[in-house]
């Protein structure tokens, strides 16, 4: 440890009585002819921390308030404002909002943008991902009134590939839910069945696609928040290879957590948008290992697949330990063993391979994603390199009353639980982070066999909404199991795709005299960084089948 002065300014605030405090807090107490030596430290300390929250940032400067100080400085990401001016900013009327999907709308083009891989398309941001000026909600009333100070990466480069955004979808509420009744603007209806879920938390982002109201969607992906709503709207949804796309300017949940991914109607279209949006940034250390945009691979040549038996030498797997979760519908594993049966036709073996610690893998998320996520709310994503949202961090904490009776369930269950480990497991995270990395060598064991792995995306059909007076447990009900074959590959980082695959009836609900029938979906799971044969399985599949009428 490095000290610089030992002399504290004239009014330093911290006493011994400080000292003491801190140490009671820690359950340790300091010798009483030492502490005037630790007084002096932390006083120093304090000093050197109020001129480093003082410092003006070179590049960008911006101004928050701040509860240790009247305006809190910072260094941000600039944006070009003239280049990628910000129009038509309003919240919409329910009238042209009738599934709850729209948070924002908004036009935002590239004006010196000549043609591009997205020339022409029209795309929509989940509302935890940052455009400067144009309001994010997180769908909570938990903070208010928040504006982002910065663009995204992924924004800009849908801009400079010659998309055009046009607002912000809606997402579950902090992006703690997997259905879509918790935002703080209302329910997000499913685009096939108004009544059931839309699946979260990227809810609008899977409902604006598949309406045909965007080309395309950023979504969300923390422990199936991409996958959950493209397999209850019946689209294509990727969650990446854990940095692919850099997470700059988006709301974090937990950083070893986080990713981005596209939202499309077809595989195509996915591999096409994955193009643009990819590569390391150099400021989000999550994408420092992957290759810079230029060398980011032409996806979009799956379309040159040859149409007789294009996946001919492919070997793909099933992993058996995905079909026998508690909450699975047998109907679900029935829709999926004919879906797979489908790719020998197009020249690929499938085999079912034992992985037991897949069963694990959502008890190893729930250690990560409760207790980092907690952390990473009371003080920040520590140990990164990357920009931190200091915007909206001053919103997050310190937290009071008001705040809390604003939180969703699960946000105040992620408190809760994670102020408990701190306290009662301090090792939990530590472990759940080293199991990560078993999780993560056993799915790469396989791939060293087979080129994907093969499972259900959801253990069963979209549910209706939680009723609006519904308890905690209520609420929490409508997705017990939901994520249980999700979560596992955020926290091994491995690229999965969700693939429509066919329909079934609803079994609850306001559908059932209609038999309302509502969409299967398969993941598709691949090698780190080899997106294009997670791509390849799933347009081969696509093209040859209609999941519509299976």
């Amino acid at each position: 440890m490095s000290v610089f002065s030992l002399d504290a300014r004239q009014g330093n605030p911290v006493t011994t009585e400080t000292l003491d405090g801190l140490c009671s807090q820690l359950g340790v107490q300091i010798k009483e002819d030492e502490k005037e030596d630790y007084r002096r430290l932390l006083a120093v300390f304090h000093d050197a921390s109020e001129q480093l929250m003082d410092m003006e940032g070179q590049e960008h400067i911006s101004q928050i308030p701040s509860c240790q100080a009247d305006q809190l400085l910072d260094y941000i990401p600039a944006v070009d404002e003239d280049r990628f001016s910000r129009d038509n900013i309003h919240f919409p009327e329910r009238q042209d909002n009738p599934y709850g999907a729209w948070a924002w709308k908004c036009t935002v083009v590239d004006k010196q943008c000549k043609g591009g891989k997205l020339h022409g398309k029209t795309f929509v941001l989940k509302d935890n991902v940052a455009l400067k000026g144009v309001p994010m909600l997180l769908g909570t009333n938990f903070i208010k009134d928040y504006v982002p100070d910065c663009d995204a990466t992924v924004a800009t480069r849908i801009l400079e590939a010659g998309g055009m955004i046009t607002g912000k979808a809606v997402c579950e509420n902090m992006c703690h839910s997997a259905t879509s009744h918790s935002s703080g603007t209302g329910v997000v209806e499913n685009p096939i069945a108004k009544g059931y879920s839309s699946g979260g938390s990227s809810s609008g982002s899977g409902v604006l696609v598949a309406l045909g109201e965007c080309d395309g969607a950023i979504g969300a992906d923390q422990g199936g928040s991409i996958r959950v709503p493209a397999a209850n709207c019946g689209i294509v949804g990727l969650k990446p290879t854990f940095g692919l796309i850099p997470y700059t300017g988006s709301g974090s949940n937990e950083p070893t957590n986080d990713h981005l991914g596209p939202m499309t109607r077809t595989v195509l279209e996915n591999a096409v948008f994955l193009e643009a949006i990819a590569g390391s940034d150099n400021i989000d250390d999550r994408s420092s290992a992957a290759p810079p945009p230029s060398k980011i691979p032409a996806y979009s040549l799956i379309a040159s697949l040859p149409t007789d038996r294009p996946l001919s030498g492919q070997r793909l797997a099933i992993i058996t330990e995905s079909l026998s979760l508690p909450a699975l519908d047998n109907r679900v594993i029935d829709t999926f063993k004919t879906a797979v049966a489908r790719f020998e036709a197009l020249g690929a073996t499938v085999d079912e391979i034992s992985i037991p610690i897949h069963s694990k893998g959502s008890a190893i998320w729930t250690g990560i994603s409760k207790v980092g996520g907690y952390l990473a709310k009371t003080s920040g994503s520590f140990g990164r390199r990357s920009h931190q949202m200091l915007t909206l961090n001053s919103k997050l904490h310190p937290m009071g009353q008001e705040h809390w009776d604003n939180a969703y369930v699960s946000t105040k269950n992620i408190y809760l639980n994670g102020l408990y480990a701190v306290q009662n497991f301090p090792l939990l995270l530590a472990k759940a982070t080293n199991l990560s990395r078993q999780l993560r060598d056993a799915y790469d064991k396989a791939l060293e066999t087979y080129d994907v792995l093969l499972t259900p995306t959801l253990p069963y059909v979209a549910t209706s909404h939680a009723f609006a007076d519904a308890t905690p447990i209520e609420q929490i009900t409508k997705q017990i199991g939901l994520t249980t074959n999700t979560a596992p590959f955020n926290q091994s980082g491995h690229p999965v795709l969700a693939l429509p695959i066919g329909m079934l009836e609803v079994l609850e609900g306001p559908g059932v005299e209609a038999k309302v029938k509502l969409p299967v979906s398969m993941q598709v799971v691949g090698k780190w960084w080899d997106e294009m044969s997670v791509y390849e399985v799933a347009y081969a599949w696509e093209r040859a089948n209609d999941w519509r009428v299976m």
